[in-house]
């Protein structure tokens, strides 16, 4: 046990010394996969500020269906309570809106008293407000009896007050496809350059290794120190990349909360939690580590 410590304390130490030994080529690297690194975690960030504001849009949409202009408010009448009674199952509520109150809604409002008083007669149809019950696949039955009803006798349109929440969901699930997209390129990045970075460094040291493994050296002892070396290069890269997304979520934040009060929402964005974040520092040490691998196993074999 002591021994197989003192192996991978001396892979370590090896492994800190040959990122010391060129520190501008070393931080360079660290850069580069911290950039790249910084960016699905703003979007991550970005995500997670959204959620919370989706969360309280009510899910139940309400379905609108205006009568044409000609029918008269007992059609109106007889249709809502057809409607009720075909789709009792489906229907939560059913409100029937004469053309007379929606006129008078429209009236109180002192902005539409002129244009309303300058019309010779009431051009409002009749509507009648459905509301749906909560499903697991609400969406779907909301199309269906739109469809359905769009081609009801007397009927002149329907509108689906929650399309305009299915048009956010669907933006929220690009932006997951998204970041997932994202990090795979991520992790091409991570590969690509610490394979490079370790390739270089096995090619400076063919001859020390070739030593080695002349004196005894298994290959296991040879590779740990490279393994090392990535490992602590995804490590610190993503430590780095996680002080930088701080950074910009500031001014980020003073952008967006003026954004958000004019709409009367607030939103603040802030990192995913630790242990997200920790998570994701390991898997990328482990795709060093592997990039590593990879690397200097291709690049002493001679």
């Amino acid at each position: 046990m002591r021994t197989w410590l003192r192996h991978h304390q001396y892979a370590f130490l090896v492994a800190l010394r040959r990122l010391k030994v060129q520190p501008f080529s070393s931080l360079s690297n660290l850069l580069v996969i911290a950039l790249t690194l910084a960016v699905p975690v703003l979007g991550a960030s970005i995500l997670l500020a959204a959620q919370p504001v989706v969360r309280e849009i009510p899910t139940s949409p309400e379905m609108t269906v205006f009568m044409k202009q000609n029918s008269t408010l007992e059609q109106a009448q007889a249709f809502s309570q057809a409607v009720g009674k075909e789709f009792q199952t489906e229907l939560a509520q059913i409100r029937l809106v004469s053309k007379e109150q929606a006129l008078k809604q429209l009236q109180s409002n002192p902005s539409w008293t002129d244009a309303l008083g300058a019309l010779p007669s009431n051009p409002l149809p009749h509507a009648i407000v459905l509301t749906l019950h909560e499903t697991p696949d609400l969406v779907t039955r909301a199309d269906s009896l739109a469809k359905t009803l769009q081609g009801r006798e007397g009927v002149d349109s329907v509108l689906l007050d929650s399309e305009w929440v299915q048009r956010l969901a669907a933006i929220l699930s690009f932006i997951r496809i998204g970041l997932w997209i994202l990090m795979a390129g991520v992790g091409v990045v991570v590969i690509a350059t610490v394979f490079n970075t370790v390739r270089l460094q096995a090619l400076n040291q063919r001859e020390e290794i070739a030593v080695a493994r002349l004196v005894g050296a298994t290959e296991a002892f040879v590779r740990r120190p490279f393994l090392y070396m990535g490992a602590l290069t995804g490590l610190t890269a993503s430590a780095l990349a996680c002080g930088l997304a701080l950074l910009a979520l500031t001014p980020l934040n003073k952008a967006l909360s003026s954004l958000a009060q004019s709409y009367g929402v607030q939103l603040t964005l802030r990192l995913p939690e630790f242990s997200l974040l920790l998570t994701a520092a390991i898997l990328v040490a482990i795709l060093g580590a592997l990039a590593a691998r990879w690397s200097v196993t291709r690049s002493t074999q001679y």
